[in-house]
């Protein structure tokens, strides 16, 4: 870097300035010193295009309070002395041209060390500065922040261009940004339209995180389950310190099953009683005493509407203890237990061994058993059906018109009405299963012969069967599922087909390659018209029957190198796991009885 004054007219303000493209800055502050003292500090510049220019990174404020000095002592005003005939020279500190990552530093540093731009003209040149190649801890280091501001700030890029505007213009607040980093760009869009409607009011602050999340905001920190089995969506906002649940109602079903897997244990270690207080009471501490479990204390589980759940171990309350306290008083002892809870336990783990022993040798008992453990749950067991959501109504729709669906559905409604369960039940898993408990279905099912075991356990296992896993993958080509005897293209299928070099990879397969390669440059809606006709043999194209794209059969496969096929992702993860199989040795591989 070197120092030279260089005259005015060969200066310009750059792109890669913060102050670049804006309105002419306001210099009323430092205008009065220009006057009097000229340019005092130097100015960032980088030579430009043409020899002999510069443009300028940084002290762009002050190149415009010299351009109306200049021009007031070219006009004579007064009290800024006569005109000279020379170009004003300004205090120039020269970098080397083609860093544009050092020239964007340069300007955002001096700009931070002066009027501190909005977040909206700091994500613009922090992107830019990413496009550079600097990594968020550079930057950070840099300038003397924190990582997660800087991440604050690029996580603008999150939002429309056009509510980034209204917040650089002031006119929607830190809050409300915030906040609406939650939305997706249709609630972003919506958004927007209650702002533009002279009759509506748009919500803002608190108000509208409500709006976004159906009027209950459920934070991820208040979730029981583990939040990676969690299937549907969960939002973050831009500063990613706070994350929330998009549907509460699939939260509280989640919560739910935890919640009562809880009380299962808490009974199970030998509480009395476990109370779950729902989320339209509470539990007041003043209203209960502390009393250990031996003496008849109970656990209360208190549900608040926030999501979180809070665990109040050992409380009866006042009344009843001052019963009991009137009751010891009258000369009339509490009920000792027969046994402690020491003892208990030790009676316990030993039946536990010699049930669990005896089944060893009792598979048809064995099976049962596990058969109402997954329908029903308990402590020790969570089985969740796949909860099969589709965001898109129109996928949604295709889905549950699909002949799987249906032949599926009838099969399931049959297994309930075998369980003595409601037809109306969307899943044989859960549901009134956990009225009759994993005791009363067990005895249940004890009566059934193996023919009918088996129907209840191709419907339990098809629910809890996980969409797009390396299971279904290996179920799917064990049996060899067709997929044709389940699936044809419908308006769902080709809704999603956007990728116009797939679109060509399919005309060829669905047609020919030669109509392929004639139409290659045409639009994606061509291509689906002429896959249309090949598939119902429409427009004198030849009929393409039972037709399956690669993705969807059994194995998949891709029409390229691209990746990004789920399917295939899986299937590879099966393969391997033949592969470890076949080069283990011959005796973990052998199947066979284990000896008692």
């Amino acid at each position: 870097m070197k120092l030279e004054f260089i005259p005015l007219d060969k200066l310009a303000v750059s792109k890669a300035s913060m102050r670049y493209a804006k309105k002419a800055p306001d210099v009323s502050d430092i205008l009065p010193t220009v006057r009097a003292r000229g340019i005092i500090q130097s100015l960032v510049v980088r030579p430009a295009a043409q020899p002999g220019h510069y443009e300028i990174l940084a002290g762009a404020r002050r190149y415009h309070a010299a351009l109306i000095v200049s021009a007031e002592a070219s006009s004579g005003a007064e009290g800024v002395g006569e005109e000279t005939g020379d170009t004003m020279l300004l205090p120039c500190a020269i970098l080397d041209a083609g860093d544009d990552a050092a020239a964007v530093e340069a300007s955002l540093i001096e700009n931070l060390a002066r009027l501190d731009p909005d977040e909206v003209n700091q994500w613009v040149n922090f992107v830019r500065l990413v496009k550079e190649g600097r990594g968020i801890a550079d930057i950070a280091a840099t300038f003397g922040l924190p990582e997660l501001t800087v991440r604050r700030v690029l996580a603008l890029g999150n939002l429309m261009p056009r509510i980034r505007n209204l917040y650089g213009a002031q006119e929607i607040d830190r809050v409300t940004v915030r906040h609406l980093t939650l939305a997706s760009k249709s609630q972003q869009r919506d958004w927007l339209a209650l702002h533009d409607d002279p009759d509506a009011r748009a919500p803002t602050g608190h108000q509208l995180k409500a709006w976004l999340l159906g009027g209950q905001s459920i934070a991820t920190r208040h979730a029981l389950f583990d939040l990676a089995s969690f299937e549907d969506a969960i939002v973050s906002d831009l500063f990613g310190e706070d994350s929330y649940f998009a549907s509460p109602e699939l939260f509280w079903t989640a919560q739910q099953k935890e919640v009562d897997a809880r009380k299962a244990a808490y009974l199970d270690a030998g509480w009395r009683e476990v109370v779950i207080v729902p989320t339209t009471q509470y539990f007041h501490a003043w209203e209960h005493e502390k009393v250990a479990k031996r003496k008849g204390g109970r656990v209360y589980i208190e549900l608040r509407a926030s999501g979180e759940v809070c665990f109040h171990e050992g409380y009866m309350s006042r009344k009843e203890a001052a019963r009991i306290d009137r009751g010891e008083a009258t000369g009339t002892k509490p009920v000792r237990p027969e046994i402690t809870a020491r003892m208990q336990t030790y009676v316990d783990l030993h039946r536990h061994a010699a049930v669990r022993a005896a089944l060893t040798s009792r598979p048809q008992i064995a099976l049962r058993l596990m058969v109402a453990h997954a329908i029903c749950g308990a402590a020790l067991w969570r089985v969740t059906p796949d909860p099969r959501t589709a965001r898109d109504d129109l996928v949604a729709e295709s889905v549950e018109n699909a002949v799987g669906e249906a032949d599926f559905d009838c099969m399931r409604r049959r297994v309930l009405d075998l369980l003595g369960f409601s037809s109306e039940e969307p899943h044989v898993t859960g549901g009134n299963a956990r009225d009759q408990g994993v005791a009363g279905l067990f005895l249940r099912l004890l009566a059934l012969p193996d023919e009918a075991m088996l129907d209840i356990i191709a419907i339990v296992m098809g629910e809890t069967l996980a969409s797009g896993s390396a299971a279904l993958e290996a179920v799917g080509n064990h049996i060899g599922v067709d997929m044709a005897d389940y699936w044809e293209a419908d308006d769902a299928f080709f809704e999603q087909l956007r990728d116009r070099d797939i679109l060509t990879a399919l005309v060829a397969e669905v047609v020919d390659p030669q109509t392929a390669a004639a139409n290659a440059g045409a639009k994606g809606k061509i291509l689906k018209e002429i896959i249309r006709d090949g598939l119902n043999g429409t427009n004198g194209r030849e009929k393409r029957d039972r037709w399956v794209p690669r993705w969807m059969a059994f194995p998949p496969s891709a029409y390229g190198e691209r990746g990004g096929v789920g399917s295939l992702e899986a299937w590879r993860r099966v393969e391997a796991a033949k592969q470890m199989l076949e080069n283990a040795t011959p005796a973990a591989a052998e199947p066979g009885r284990l000896a008692a």
